[in-house]
This record gives C-alpha cells, structure tokens and sequence, in this order.
C-alpha cells in the first residue's frame, strides 16, 4: 500500500524548487494568507511547510517583517580552518557589522574559572558583540580574556579592527590555534530579541578555545547563531 506524502511536505518540494530555482537571498516570501490561498491549503499546514523549510535552512523569519529567503550558497564555514567572522562573511561576499554591547572588568566565577583555567576572582574582560552580515543579525558572543597579555585594551579600540587582528597587531599575541564545538539548541527570550527571531527557534551554541603560541588560553567565547543562517562543513583527512 503507498503512502501519500503530507500536505505541507508536498508544498515544501514544491516551495523549495522555487526558492532554488528563481529566488534569491533574502527575497521576501508570500505571506501565511496568501500561500494559503495559492495552494489551497489551511494556515496550519502553511505553517507547518514554512516550519520544515526554516529547519532545512532555506528560509528566516524576521518578527513583523515577514518570512524571506537565506543565503543557500555552496560556500560553507569550515570549522577546521577559518575562525573570524569577518573575514568569513567577507569571502561569502557580505558585509560584516559587529556592535559592541558590552565591554568590562569581571571577576571570573566558578563556572568560567573551569574553562579558562583561572582561579575563581581573577579578573578578566568581558566582551559581548552582535554579529551582523548585510544589516541581518546573524550571532551573539560573551568573550572573555585574560586582563595581564592585553593591559591597556580599550572600548574605543574594539571597532577599529577585527579582534584577531587587535591580538596581533597591538599586543603582540600570535594564535597558534582555535578550537571550536557546537551543539543545536533553542533561542531563550533575550537571545531571540538580540538576533530578531522568535523565543525557541533553532540556534546553534559555539565554544571557541583559542591559544597563542606559548600555548596559553587567551580567548574563550561562547555564539549563539542563528541556526537558518549557518551551514558548516568540516574536512577530515587521515593522519
């Protein structure tokens, strides 16, 4: 006996050739009503179409502007090999943005000293930043360094440049390598309003580790990302 495929999962084939085919990054999509009227089908499963397609990573909502297209490119962030967002966004042919929310003096508390190894009351800095491609915001990251390798780092200096290059053109901190884990979740109330997108929405959790080349942690940031707008690929070779 063949099983007949669910209504909206028929609409999804049917909505993703079109975006694949003749649509473009962030190109605006008919609105819930107005699919509903074109394939002659309820709100829920228009809802429900839009709700595969979103985790499929084909398209994004922005809360009271609509639902649109994402960038599908075969370009994929390599987890191995590239560690800046900027410099990321900026080979996908985008415009990086990156707004400063915070930046201070913080003891470091017993879940952080874990991480970076520190003893519980030592200072370091904490930076937070939203990270924004085309205008479109894409992650939220608390960063955190070790005050002594960078005394004399300001608010004022952060924008100028991108972190890394800061690390090694003003304190003379040469990264020897960067590592990274991911894990999906969902988007809690105040990430979702940083990043435009509704409270419970796929996100992805980014722990970055980074070390100079003395072999010393002076880095670690935690992302959260929207997940309709990363794609990552990793390359594995035999040792």
């Amino acid at each position: 006996m063949t099983e007949t495929k669910p209504l909206y999962l028929k609409m999804v084939d049917t909505l993703e050739l079109k975006i694949r085919d003749s649509m473009s990054a962030n190109d605006r999509l008919p609105s819930e009503r107005e699919l509903s009227e074109e394939f002659q089908v309820s709100r829920i499963t228009v809802r429900q179409a839009l709700k595969e397609l979103e985790a499929r990573g084909l398209i994004y909502k922005m809360q009271g502007k609509g639902t649109f297209v994402s960038s599908i490119e075969n370009v994929k962030t390599d987890l191995a090999s590239t560690y800046s967002f900027t410099e990321q966004m900026r080979k996908l042919g985008k415009t990086p943005e990156t707004k400063i929310l915070s930046f201070e003096k913080v003891p470091v508390t017993a879940y952080l000293a874990s991480y970076l190894n520190m003893e519980v009351g030592t200072e370091v800095f904490e930076l937070e930043r939203l990270r924004l491609a085309d205008g479109l915001p894409l992650m939220f990251e608390r960063t955190y360094m070790p005050v002594a390798p960078f005394e004399g780092l300001t608010e004022e200096l952060l924008p100028q440049k991108p972190l890394y290059d800061i690390f090694a053109q003003d304190f003379n901190q040469n990264i020897r390598i960067a590592e990274e884990e991911f894990a999906a979740s969902i988007a809690l109330d105040y990430e979702a309003e940083l990043l435009d997108i509704k409270k419970g929405s796929a996100v992805l959790h980014i722990t970055r580790r980074t070390y100079n080349d003395k072999n010393l942690m002076i880095e670690f940031t935690f992302s959260i990302a929207r997940a309709d707008q990363f794609r990552y690929h990793i390359t594995h070779q035999p040792s």
